[in-house]
């Protein structure tokens, strides 16, 4: 008897150890601190920091995508550093330098290639997730903008020198490459739909964008939006729209106008527009609550210490936010209960209640920008 009480003894000291070094990394996140090469660690439930990792690189530009486990964050540097961060261990599982200037990057819908996007030396680089092994080169002699994954372990990206768009489909043996030309003069960003039909590119080079409907077997470049600006005096631009901001609400995507005080209203079957809402400044991202009830918007200096928010049905603006300068990113929480968003200037996060646009609670940060939550792990182009 006694040796049957302490077998269990035993295993229940054991179970409780075990219990301990359990980690649950479905309520994490993380924020880029991009002064000082620094991750924060946040948990949404205890609206906090639970750890700070340091040593990524330049991260003025940084971008994050997750495992499908959430276990992993691969943040892409602008500095060509691609690091493997471990959220349960709170550190850098691994970590390659693979170009000289890069620009964001995907992860593949089976989440077993990692691809990055680069300027310097161009073209796109894929890697193995578990061991950050280079498995495909794609070389461009341009530089690449707005990666994406799309389903069937394909990448869509494009090209800001050539005006082109490339499929990568890396489902067999060897990498197939598919080539779009004109697609429009310079290219800066792009998103591919939740349900990873279109892919869009937004034009710096001309007023308007390119779309291609990726379930045709073939599919060709459709220009939309053109001279979408007509009648206006586009304004200098200081900080590029990022179309991953792109929100879907209801039937209709809005998003940012480049040069323009307006974030516009597009019919999201017959991509046309349907009308469009003035805005406080210039936009940079236009996000949508996951119902799709409201979006908020954010703005390129000077006006980037304001957020607005507009009602997706009405498309009026409803409320006007002042968190302080240099609000960068927002991030709504899953279920989009709460929104957080990284004021740079004053070093902080702020988490907001989006139903009475209360403050709930700020955070400490070293020049915060982007923001990640590890449900963006089942979501693609993000």
């Amino acid at each position: 008897m006694m040796r049957v009480l302490a077998t269990l003894f035993a295993c229940f000291i054991a179970s409780a150890s075990i219990a301990e070094k359990v980690v649950a990394t479905g309520d994490l996140g993380v924020v880029i601190e991009r002064a000082t090469g620094s991750v924060l660690i946040i948990d949404q439930s205890e609206m906090a920091a639970i750890a700070r990792v340091e040593g990524l690189g330049d991260l003025s530009h940084a971008s994050v995508v997750f495992s499908p486990d959430q276990r992993f964050a691969y943040v892409f540097g602008r500095d060509g550093g691609l690091t493997k961060l471990d959220l349960a261990t709170q550190s850098i599982a691994n970590r390659v330098m693979q170009s000289g200037n890069a620009i964001g990057g995907a992860i593949s819908d089976d989440g077993q290639l990692v691809a990055v996007s680069n300027y310097e030396p161009g073209g796109v680089r894929v890697f193995d997730a578990e061991t950050l092994d280079m498995v495909a080169d794609i070389p461009t002699q341009s530089k690449t903008i707005g990666l994406v994954d799309a389903p069937g372990r394909r990448f869509v990206f494009s090209l800001w020198d050539a005006g082109e768009t490339w499929i990568a489909d890396l489902s067999g043996q060897d990498t197939r490459i598919t080539r779009f030309e004109d697609v429009g003069a310079n290219p800066y960003d792009a998103l591919i739909t939740a349900d990873g039909r279109r892919y869009i590119v937004g034009l710096f080079g001309e007023d308007g964008l390119t779309a291609f409907d990726l379930w045709d077997e073939t599919p060709s470049p459709v220009r939309i939006l053109e001279n979408y600006g007509k009648g206006d005096e586009p304004l200098p631009v200081y900080k590029m729209p990022h179309l991953e901001g792109w929100a879907l609400a209801g039937d209709r995507f809005v998003l940012p106008a480049v040069g323009h005080h307006a974030v516009l209203w597009i019919d999201a079957q017959s991509l046309t527009e349907v009308g469009r809402t003035k805005t406080h400044g210039q936009p940079v991202f236009a996000v949508a609550r996951p119902d799709g009830r409201h979006v908020w918007v954010n703005y390129a200096h000077p006006d980037n210490d304001t957020v607005e928010v507009i009602d997706s049905q009405s498309g009026e603006v409803i409320h006007r936010l002042k968190p302080g300068p240099g609000v960068l990113h927002m991030e709504f929480t899953p279920r989009g209960h709460q929104l957080w968003l990284s004021v740079r200037d004053e070093n902080r996060i702020e988490i907001y209640d989006t139903r009475n646009f209360l403050k709930l609670g700020e955070i400490a940060a070293d020049t915060p920008s982007g923001i990640f939550f590890t449900a963006r792990a089942h979501k693609s182009g993000l």
